[in-house]
């Protein structure tokens, strides 16, 4: 089946649960986990739960966990973490929880981030997989990331993702 079949077959709604990982912002001033919610709701993927935890990553693994065992949820988008600095923990949060790691998820996410800020982009732990039947993706946390990460890779293949792990097979 190709590309565009199963683009066709994709699930048209993703549940998402949407968290922002950051010690400074708050529901007025998280303009990345507001953009994610925009992008995912004109795509007509409902946003089932949205919050803000601080950069910790006790705290994150045990909200991905209470969200994984959700079935309201199909899929957890995080922003925030994902850099080298002392307090950047998502990737050590999430890492242990996933059971199948989307590679290429962030080798483009960093590929396209190069063509826009440069050799910076490699600094980035951007991530993506699959955890009890839902996918986990990790996003840095500005707000031109979250741009970059949502509209050239997670809409595009979401329903597809769904598709996919619903066990929704296809002869080759």
């Amino acid at each position: 089946m190709a590309v565009r079949e199963h683009h066709d077959k994709a699930h048209r709604a993703v549940r998402c649960a949407v968290i922002t990982a950051s010690d400074t912002r708050t529901p007025e001033t998280d303009t990345s986990g507001r953009r994610i919610k925009e992008l995912l709701a004109a795509h007509h993927h409902p946003v089932v739960s949205y919050q803000i935890l601080k950069d910790d990553p006790d705290a994150i693994t045990a909200a991905v966990q209470t969200l994984l065992m959700q079935p309201e949820v199909d899929a957890i988008i995080i922003n925030g973490g994902t850099g080298i600095a002392p307090r950047d923990t998502t990737f050590e949060a999430i890492q242990g929880l996933l059971q199948k790691e989307i590679s290429g998820f962030g080798e483009l996410f960093r590929m396209l981030s190069y063509q826009e800020i440069g050799a910076a982009a490699m600094l980035t732990r951007a991530t993506a997989g699959v955890a009890q039947g839902k996918v986990i993706i990790s996003l840095p946390g500005s707000t031109g990331a979250v741009e970059l990460g949502m509209t050239k890779l997670v809409l595009p293949e979401l329903g597809h993702m769904m598709f996919l792990l619903r066990g929704e097979r296809h002869a080759h």
